[in-house]
């Protein structure tokens, strides 16, 4: 009798964690998650190309994400849940992740292309 209330109670509880959960008010799109990864990952790489000291290069790139919000309209609240909703939903994260790896691929072998020069 024992046993099978425990078997009950286990399979309640698989079925109440498979239900999906539902993405909460407040927190960034993946395409608004994605924009921000590119332009924090961009600035980064900008900041490296920089010929100044270590220190010096987190001086100039430590106002950027803010500058960021504020331009785009982003409170540091809703950029935190969004992090902290997406590190609890792996397999969202690693699309945001992969599309970010591809756009900026992407970039990368738009920028190695020779121009095009038309001949007159």
């Amino acid at each position: 009798m024992r046993l099978s209330w425990v078997v009950v109670i286990l399979l309640l509880s698989t079925l109440a964690s498979c239900k999906k959960d539902k993405e909460p008010q407040g927190i960034l799109s993946k395409a608004q998650m994605v924009d921000w990864m590119i332009d924090i990952y961009l600035a980064e790489a900008r900041t490296q190309l920089l010929t100044v000291s270590r220190d010096s290069a987190y001086k100039l790139f430590f106002p950027y994400p803010d500058s960021l919000m504020r331009r785009r309209g982003i409170q540091d609240s809703a950029l935190q849940e969004s992090y902290r909703y997406y590190l609890d939903h792996p397999t969202q994260l690693e699309a945001i992740y992969d599309t970010v790896i591809d756009s900026l691929s992407l970039r990368e072998q738009r920028l190695r292309q020779p121009p095009l020069v038309k001949p007159l």
